[in-house]
C-alpha cells in the first residue's frame, strides 16, 4: 500500500535561521515558523486565534539560501515531510519531538532592504528545491499552428429519417 509523508507550511519566521556546518561542509539551517488558526468560540462568540510553531530543518544549498535570505518576521513557504526522532532530556527522561524536513521552499513577500522587487530570485517559479537542478535545455519557441479550415456545416437535409431509436 502506498503511503503520503508530505507538509505544506506557509507562515513567518519567529526567529533568525539558526546555521550549522557539518565536518563535511554541508550547511544545516534550522528555523521556527508560526502559523494561526482562526475560530469563533461557539459559547462566547468571541474571535480567538490560534499559533503553532513548527520546527523546520534544512540541510545543503537549501540551508544556505535560508541562512542568506530569511530573517525574523520573514513570511515563507515550505513543501517538507514529517521526521520523529528520540533524544533523552538533560534530566535522562526519553522523548520525542517532530521536526519538518524541508525539501522546497518559497520566499515570500517583497525583498526588504535589497532594493525593491516583489519576490526573491530563483528561477520561473521563485521557490528553491532540496536538490539541486541542472537548468532545461532552451528549446525554440513552438511554430505557430496553421489555422483548421472550418468544416461546412452539415446538410440536414441529407440525412435518412430512419432512426431506430
Amino acid at each position: 500500500m502506498a503511503s503520503v509523508n508530505k507538509v505544506i507550511i506557509v507562515g513567518n519566521l519567529g526567529r533568525d535561521p539558526e546555521i550549522r556546518y557539518m565536518p563535511s561542509g554541508d550547511a544545516i539551517a534550522n528555523i521556527a515558523v508560526a502559523t494561526s488558526y482562526k475560530s469563533k468560540d461557539r459559547n462566547t462568540g468571541e474571535q480567538k486565534e490560534l499559533t503553532e510553531w513548527h520546527r523546520i530543518s534544512f540541510f545543503g544549498r537549501l540551508a544556505e539560501i535560508v541562512g542568506q535570505y530569511l530573517k525574523k518576521g520573514s513570511s515563507v513557504y515550505v513543501e517538507g515531510r514529517l521526521q520523529t526522532r528520540k533524544y533523552t532530556d538533560k534530566d535522562g527522561i526519553e522523548r520525542y519531538a517532530t521536526d519538518i524536513i524541508a525539501e522546497n521552499m518559497q520566499m515570500l513577500g517583497g525583498r526588504q532592504g535589497m532594493g525593491g522587487g516583489d519576490s526573491y530570485g530563483g528561477g520561473d517559479d521563485m521557490g528553491y528545491d532540496a536538490a539541486p537542478s541542472r537548468p532545461a535545455p532552451r528549446q525554440a519557441p513552438p511554430a505557430p499552428a496553421a489555422r483548421p479550415q472550418p468544416k461546412p456545416a452539415p446538410n440536414f437535409s441529407d440525412m435518412d429519417d430512419d432512426i431506430p431509436f
